[in-house]
């Protein structure tokens, strides 16, 4: 039978199920040498389930409490009431009593008592709790401890940790609360302690809040903090807050509210002494439990006291690279638009395929540019390059001005990496054929692997992946590929700095890429038109569609009048484009060909939406006012000194524009195309670990690495607790926000938008593509979710290539990340779709159906 009571030294590791987060760290912390924590001891979670579980009419609500959703906020509120009613009228049971009573002897009945819960689910590396449960201080007595002991069980029920729970997808009957009964401290300072600065990340910078009197006027925000922050032993920063109030424990129990004197307000709580005492004790701390610690600390005549240890859950992990240099790493997801965590096979994929220094950190990937910042024909390369990101560009200046990075003497032999040139010449001058030989030569390449692949099982596939990965970054890389969508990327830049600087044109080469040919990605979305088109005339199909919930209609389909048709058009959609998805460069994402009722809402949304020929006309549109902008362009050029010369120098860069943008999609779709062969494969060898009883599901694959799946089937047999820890922490990076810029100190560094010719209360990003445009913001996280109307404004966290087919539908585009060559950008100006990008929260800022304003020329959003 479990202990119905342990003090602090009698806790283990095991026990975590039986003194909750809190209680169990309290544990850790009495073991720490030269730690002063309060003396006490845990009322487990086995003297909770023995009081509260025979309770029938608890269970009977407990019950009418699982079939609520979070939304119920009502009858949330109501159910939890009844069940805090019944816990604490419940009846504590004899031995529990027996027990406290004799705990409470041995240190002492007639001292105060701080009387906290710990809850199973709180204080966890993926869920913090914090604030979820209550706490009493200065309980007096046998009797009064008992029945704020039933208080703390009932605060398990509280509206917001009951919401709390439901949110994080924990089960209420497997919540279980512990209480910690702790000797009361009367202080004359307290507050709370970061090792790491919660707002920035910086591991090696210390955060310390301090107020007088106890700790919960700081907790409840009563008043304001002293804030100190201290590096290497050093203080750094101090900044003393005007303190008028404080709470104090009474002789007689419970707390009281005092007036700080004035003379006193200002005085800083802790001396610099015990400011850097205290930054020692934090360390320390941290060092034990190896994570950054938001620590409850409190000092009484000089000493200082532990109340409480637990991780900082918010803060992005630090990409791993353990030589002690200083590095900088660049987020790879805000460049490949999807910042989502990618699962450890898709990472791994993504690592045989780049040639870049890549680090991995919170399931994203990071690329160091510490040795580009190193020289500075790098610094120039790497500022030029990431130039029209004013928020990389802004953090990298940063980095730069603290001379974070020390610069080494500049060797005239070394490469300039990847510098671009906007006056490069180029080989094409002589027309488009170089772009359909390079996507002949790509199509015949996956043509060929989809033949050889099929031979190919076991150990051996992974052999044959491996080495057609070379064939891929031959392709991927292929210096000519590079040089054709250069040309044009050169060019649009050519075209925006001359024409604004001749005419006064701002951004003149966006409405020029409309409707170019060979873009893979704009077709992708126009033939979704298409697919519409074929559908529309069978009323009895459309009306089917709108009611399909799973992959099964393809099949169904063939039963109705206009099925076959509908089913040739939908399958050779699938067949050209069904590789692609959502996030797709992630190898582990389901893909449109295996789950095709993805399309299906977008198709519904395509009929009722548009008229039949939408597709063709939009491009023809594109393409009018696309040649319409030339025209008027060159004339106006002819009436300027040199005229003839520059409007010649202009039409070539015109045609560069218009003969290669296109083909900027392409070598992405390749690549796409050649992941989807080999996850098939992977997916065959994932069937056949299934039957063999290595795994429990297919997807358990997709938490190894291309390495260990290879060993794996190797051996034919697995770890499961590696793909369940894995699927933990893929959990917990789902929650994480990926920061664009990062230092291996675990700072974010963030640039600022220049704000000064912006309206009032505008909301600043990046013009990627021009013209002005207003509509209802349709807020959207999921492709999946999405229900546009046409003349929508799509919001969202970033779109890849596999969102183009909402293109169509939209007047306009707002996304989180994304940069002037980005794949969102580039489609949107081939649509000529107004869009602003890399707007910071822009999927919190702006509600769902509220009308906006998206100026794509000037780069911000008006909400009207």
């Amino acid at each position: 039978m479990h202990s119905l009571v342990l003090d602090f030294q009698e806790m283990e590791k095991t026990q975590l199920s039986l003194v909750g987060g809190k209680g169990f760290h309290l544990g850790k912390l009495s073991e720490i040498e030269g730690i002063r924590v309060p003396e006490g001891f845990c009322v487990t979670t086995a003297a909770y389930q023995q009081a509260i579980e025979p309770n029938e009419t608890y269970h009977a609500l407990l019950h009418r409490l699982t079939t609520l959703q979070a939304e119920d906020r009502e009858s949330i509120g109501e159910i939890s009431g009844k069940i805090r009613q019944v816990i604490i009228e419940a009846e504590m049971p004899s031995d529990v009593t027996e027990a406290v009573s004799r705990y409470l002897s041995r240190f002492g009945e007639e001292h105060a008592y701080a009387v906290r819960s710990s809850a199973t689910a709180e204080d966890l590396p993926h869920a913090s709790f914090a604030g979820q449960q209550d706490t009493y201080l200065n309980i007096i007595g046998l009797d009064a401890i008992l029945q704020h002991i039933r208080k703390c069980w009932a605060s398990l029920y509280t509206d917001r940790a009951v919401i709390y729970r439901m949110q994080n997808g924990f089960d209420h009957s497997q919540a279980y609360v512990s209480v910690i009964v702790q000797r009361m401290v009367f202080p004359q300072a307290s507050g709370i302690l970061f090792t790491a600065d919660p707002m920035t990340g910086n591991r090696k910078l210390l955060t310390i809040d301090a107020g007088f009197g106890l700790g919960e006027a700081l907790v409840s925000g009563l008043v304001s903090a002293d804030v100190y922050k201290v590096q290497d032993e050093t203080i750094v920063d101090k900044r003393i807050a005007a303190k008028t109030l404080a709470i104090y424990g009474r002789e007689e129990g419970g707390t009281a509210t005092k007036q700080i004197d004035p003379d006193r307000q200002k005085t800083p709580a802790l001396t610099e002494r015990q400011i850097v005492q205290l930054a020692h004790i934090g360390r320390q701390i941290e060092a034990y439990f190896g994570q950054p610690q938001d620590i409850e600390w409190c000092l009484d005549q000089d000493a200082f006291y532990i109340l409480q240890s637990r991780p900082i859950t918010t803060l992005y992990p630090i990409p791993e690279a353990n030589d002690g240099d200083n590095h900088v790493y660049l987020s790879v997801g805000h460049q490949q638009m999807m910042t989502d965590p990618i699962k450890p096979l898709g990472l791994s994929f993504f690592l045989l395929i780049t040639p870049a220094p890549m680090r991995k950190a919170g399931g994203r990937l990071f690329i160091d540019v510490a040795p580009m910042l190193a020289t500075p024909a790098g610094r120039e390369a790497l500022l030029k390059n990431l130039g029209s990101d004013p928020l990389i560009k802004g953090a990298l200046v940063t980095i730069i001005e603290r001379d974070f990075i020390k610069l080494l003497p500049n060797d005239p032999t070394a490469p300039i990496p990847n510098r671009m040139n906007t006056d490069m010449p180029t080989p094409f001058e002589n027309g488009p054929a170089i772009v359909s030989d390079l996507i002949k030569r790509s199509q015949a390449s996956i043509e060929e692997l989809q033949q050889n692949i099929q031979t190919k099982s076991g150990a051996d596939l992974f052999d044959f992946i491996r080495e057609d990965i070379q064939q891929l970054k031959k392709i991927l890389f292929d210096p000519q590929s590079s040089a054709v969508f250069m040309s044009a990327i050169n060019a649009s830049a050519w075209i925006n700095e001359n024409m604004n600087k001749w005419l006064g044109e701002k951004n003149a080469a966006d409405t020029l890429s409309q409707s170019v040919p060979n873009n893979i990605t704009s077709e992708m979305g126009l033939a979704l038109l298409n697919v519409a088109d074929a559908i529309r005339p069978y009323p009895e199909v459309v009306n089917y569609l709108q009611q399909v919930k799973d992959d099964r209609f393809l099949d169904e389909l063939i039963q109705l009048e206009g099925g076959q048709e509908a089913r040739d058009a939908i399958e050779a959609y699938l067949h050209k484009y069904g590789m692609r998805c959502t996030g797709e460069i992630d190898i582990t994402r389901t893909r449109w060909k295996e789950k095709p009722v993805t399309l299906v809402p977008m198709i519904v949304s395509n009929i009722k939406n548009f008229e039949p020929q939408a597709g063709k006309r939009k491009f023809e549109q594109g393409l009018r006012e696309a040649l319409e902008k030339e025209q008027e362009l060159l004339e106006r050029l002819k009436l300027l000194p040199d005229g003839e010369q520059k409007a010649e120098e202009t039409k070539r860069r015109i045609d560069l524009i218009r003969n290669f943008i296109g083909y900027r999609e392409y070598p992405k779709y390749g690549m796409i195309n050649r992941l989807f062969v080999y996850r098939q494969a992977l997916l065959k060898e994932a069937e056949q670990l299934v039957q063999a009883g290595v795994i429990h599901e297919q997807e358990d694959i997709y938490y190894l690495t291309f390495e260990e799946l290879h060993e794996v089937v190797r051996a034919n047999k697995l770890d499961e607790q590696i793909v369940n820890k894995r699927k933990d922490e893929y959990k917990l990076y789902e929650k994480l926000t990926p920061p664009r810029v990062i230092t291996s100190d675990g700072e974010i560094i963030t640039g600022e938008y220049d704000r000064d010719h912006l309206p009032a209360g505008a909301i600043a990003g990046l013009a990627v593509s021009s013209g002005v445009i207003e509509g209802r913001a349709r807020v959207i996280l999921k492709m999946e979710d999405a229900d546009l109307e046409e003349g929508d404004i799509l919001v969202t966290p970033f779109t890849d290539p596999g969102w183009t087919p909402l293109f169509v539908s939209i007047k306009g585009l707002v996304t989180e990340v994304g940069g002037l060559m980005t794949h969102g950008a580039v489609i949107a100006r081939e649509y000529g779709l107004p869009a602003v990008v890399g707007v910071d929260h822009a999927t919190k800022r702006i509600k769902d159906g509220q009308r906006i304003r998206v100026n794509g020329t000037e780069g911000y959003i008006e909400l009207l």
